[in-house]
């Protein structure tokens, strides 16, 4: 056994930093964590831009269906409606304009709807990861 001389105090064992592997394994998680972030934020995003094609294809597809019922209208309309009224051909001429006039309104909406989701890219989960490597880049410089 050994003495201690009297009022000799055992040091406390004085808090520290974590040591280099513990801030390696701490940097890993945080940096998968936020890597599994940004690919959650990149489907959702992309999700909604399938969404808008999709509505937007469904407009194209109605225009179709316009244009269809508009060729059915066109022969009925002509003959029988505006031939009491004008020639015929004047007729025909002018149901033909109304309807494709509102199949290309429709046509034109559905391009609209998928050139917002043309091309589907995450643009704010890209944004989000240029900002996380510009910040780890800062915080590497300044240690």
């Amino acid at each position: 056994m050994t003495r201690r001389a009297p009022g000799h105090r055992i040091p406390m064992t004085q808090p520290t930093q974590p040591s280099t592997g513990e801030l390696v394994s701490q940097l890993s998680t945080e940096l998968s964590q936020l890597v599994r972030d940004e690919l959650r934020l990149a489907q959702v995003e992309v999700s909604g831009k399938a969404k808008q094609a999709g509505i937007g294809a469904g407009m194209f597809g109605a225009a179709g269906i316009l244009a269809l019922y508009g060729v059915g209208a066109l022969i009925a309309t002509a003959i029988l409606a505006l031939s009491l009224a004008v020639d015929a051909w004047l007729a025909a001429l002018i149901v033909a304009i109304v309807v494709l006039a509102a199949a290309g309104v429709a046509a034109l909406a559905g391009k609209n709807r998928v050139s917002k989701a043309v091309p589907p890219v995450p643009t704010r989960a890209v944004e989000g990861v240029k900002e996380d490597v510009e910040t780890l880049r800062h915080h590497r410089s300044d240690t």
